[in-house]
């Protein structure tokens, strides 16, 4: 199995693309706290008003969630040019293995994010 290798320049570059990932994830969380705003008004139904209370506190949570990864994001980020401005050009090990974890991190994010939009998705198609 051949050893990746990671660089500065490379890493920094999938930082950029998780950022604006996660920019278009808290504008899709505007939408839908604003579709459930629209619906909070039009329902009476404490059934259905329940479940819009359960997306509501899941959207805060995910909410939550993005902030936490683009802190991360900048930290990582902030370490990267830290070496660059020192001239290291030496592989930094612990830093390639954080970015890993990182990406796994994101990767997991994404598929827990797409599936709860799916199961909002399936309730405004039943109910509406």
């Amino acid at each position: 199995m051949e050893k990746q290798v990671l660089f500065n320049d490379n890493m920094r570059f999938e930082h950029q693309q998780w950022k604006r990932e996660l920019i278009f994830w808290k504008d899709e969380l505007i939408s839908f706290n604003n579709r459930l705003s629209e619906l909070v008004t039009r329902w009476e139904d404490k059934k259905n008003l329940t479940q819009l209370s359960q997306y509501q506190n899941q959207f805060i949570i995910h909410g939550g969630v993005i902030e936490d990864l683009e802190e991360t994001i900048e930290k990582h980020e902030m370490r990267i040019v830290g070496r660059s401005k020192t001239g290291i050009d030496a592989l930094d090990i612990q830093l390639a293995k954080q970015h890993i974890e990182f990406r796994n991190h994101i990767e997991t994010q994404r598929e827990i994010y797409a599936e709860l939009k799916k199961k909002f998705f399936r309730f405004l198609e039943k109910y509406l």
